[in-house]
């Protein structure tokens, strides 16, 4: 399988359309880590170890992580937002997406946990509409609603809150599904809920636990040297978009992003997925790759928070919503996941990030796999093919 899948990634290489990948593969018969190609045009050769920005790959540790204060009886998934927001009281919503912003009717409802997991919350992305003005009045107020850079949003998560608070919603909570600014509520209400710092609240409930040594919210410093660029496309070819002497994420940010602020690497988070795949507990025999000290056969999730997270939560027309036609594909939407519904392809779940990384469980082999690559958009090609040809190496196995 690794083979095929490294060869395959090599002919892209060769022929310019890549400069370089990290491919993870952790199956019942073993786990692979490989790097092809460089870190840039006349780069380095990649390392199999590189620390990557994984941008919306956040997303899925974010809702393990909702699931887990859920099952300590921190939160409920069916509780209104506005136990720990209250500043989201008394919402209002425009009549018209591409209407006035302060032409409004009353919510019908308080948004709930669950509708910011599964990005119903009323607020997002709207690419369907030639104008918006309450998404440009969110993109004046700083709130995060372009690339996915740390230094974009200089609110604190209370200032954040209370900024977004002054605008009102697109559309009616839990109507529609759209990206994704309700994981950024999220990350604060969780924070405040456990009364303690996304960060160091992630870090305590899935990173060290899980021996995820590289993933944080900025590069840890002994790993700087590993972190590789970002680029983007430009007249003359790639074009830096986010460097590593002067990387966005060297410092820890002002505004922690739940749904996307996170880096990590190909072995960390193969950790995560292979906890997905064995119940929320690892196997105690540490045979997943990676360094510091990993959960020995202890109990992170539960099957059913695993099974909650995993499975489609959306009605049809939610999924051929304008949004989910673009972000989706006519796939399902679990708890941070796509949920793949096409049953003639091997069953799947998982996510990939804005800057060139994906990643996904398949349940049914026993696989998780992540491809790492770093370029704004994500090269499509590439990474498409990438996933196809593991799709016919699973369904022929």
């Amino acid at each position: 399988m690794m083979t095929v899948l490294r060869k395959e990634m090599d002919g892209f290489v060769a022929s310019g359309a890549l400069p370089g990948a990290v491919i993870g593969i952790s199956s019942p018969s073993g786990e692979w880590i490989e790097a092809v190609g460089s870190s840039g045009p006349g780069g380095a050769p990649l390392p199999a170890d590189a620390v990557v920005r994984i941008s919306s790959m956040t997303k899925p540790l974010t809702a393990a992580l909702t699931h887990q204060l859920a099952a300590d009886g921190v939160l409920a998934l069916n509780a209104p937002v506005t136990r720990w927001l209250p500043e989201l009281a008394h919402r209002r919503v425009v009549r018209r997406l591409d209407g006035p912003a302060d032409d409004t009717v009353p919510a019908e409802r308080e948004a709930t946990v669950e509708d910011l997991l599964t990005m119903r919350l009323g607020f997002g992305f709207a690419f369907e509409v030639d104008s918006c003005p309450v998404a440009d009045l969110a993109v004046a107020r700083g709130l995060g609603m372009g690339p996915p850079l740390p230094s974009a949003v200089q609110h604190t998560p209370d200032e954040w809150i209370a900024q977004f608070a002054t605008l009102p919603l697109m559309e009616q909570p839990g109507r529609h599904w759209r990206y994704d600014l309700a994981y950024s509520v999220l990350g604060v209400l969780l924070a405040r809920a456990e009364g303690k710092p996304l960060p160091a609240l992630m870090a305590e409930r899935l990173f060290q636990p899980l021996g995820m040594v590289d993933t944080g919210f900025s590069v840890p410093v002994r790993a700087r040297e590993r972190l590789i660029p970002c680029f983007t496309s430009g007249d003359d070819g790639l074009v830096v978009f986010d460097g590593t002497s002067d990387s966005d994420w060297l410092e820890p940010p002002v505004f922690p992003h739940a749904g996307g602020g996170l880096v990590s690497t190909a072995a960390d988070y193969l950790r995560f997925g292979r906890l997905l795949l064995n119940g929320g507990s690892l196997p105690s025999d540490g045979s997943l790759p990676g360094e510091g000290d990993p959960l020995d056969g202890g109990s992170l999730l539960s099957a059913e928070a695993i099974d909650d997270l995993s499975r489609d939560h959306l009605g049809e027309e939610q999924r051929d919503g304008p949004s989910a036609s673009i972000f989706l594909d006519g796939e399902g939407w679990g708890h941070g996941v796509q949920v793949r519904l096409d049953p003639a392809l091997p069953r799947r779940y998982g996510w990939g990030g804005g800057l060139g990384t994906t990643w996904y469980n398949f349940p049914d082999h026993g696989v998780t796999a992540v491809l790492m690559t770093q370029h704004l958009p994500p090269l499509g090609e590439p990474i498409l093919h990438f996933w196809k040809t593991l799709d016919e190496l699973l369904g022929a196995a």
